[in-house]
């Protein structure tokens, strides 16, 4: 019979030692007490027994899912520090000059040329143009037939 039974024992040596230890809660103040292998300076005596005290930021006290509310204390200050990096970037990007897309671009160029009197379109065509000896008698002809018709213009009047 007393084959059938095996009793089994921990072993000696190789499990770490475990304290009394009071958990605090720093959101909400709330305590727990129970054992760990954590240690820290700070002491608190309860019903007699020296309990090590452990500092958490969050717990089942304080943690919305077992809450559910919205009571979380940001103790490392990470919403303003976000808050801090954004207003900086903005800051810089304000100051930045930045690359125009291709879209504004062409919209730059479309209001320019909208803009461009009748004279300037003139003078930007005149000079697309080749000059070849055909052309420059066409323009001399041209220009001396200007001339003559102001000419007799005037002497009409």
């Amino acid at each position: 019979m007393l084959a059938l039974l095996k009793i089994t024992f921990m072993k000696k040596d190789i499990h770490p030692q475990t304290y009394p230890v009071v958990f605090i809660d720093t959101s909400c103040g709330e305590d727990f007490i129970t054992t760990s292998t954590m240690t820290s300076d700070k002491k608190k005596d309860i019903d007699g027994v020296e309990h090590f005290i452990i500092n958490v930021e969050i717990s089942s006290a304080s943690h919305p899912f077992y809450t559910g509310k919205q009571i979380l204390v940001d103790t490392a200050r990470r919403v303003e520090k976000f808050e801090e990096r954004m207003k900086k970037s903005k800051a810089l990007s304000a100051t930045k000059k930045t690359k125009k897309t291709k879209k504004e671009v062409v919209e730059e160029v479309a209001k320019e040329e909208k803009t461009e009197t009748p004279a300037e379109k003139v003078i930007v065509e005149e000079e697309k143009v080749e000059k070849t000896p055909e052309t420059t008698k066409k323009v001399e002809a041209e220009e001396k037939e200007e001339i003559e018709t102001k000419t007799t213009e005037t002497e009409g009047k």
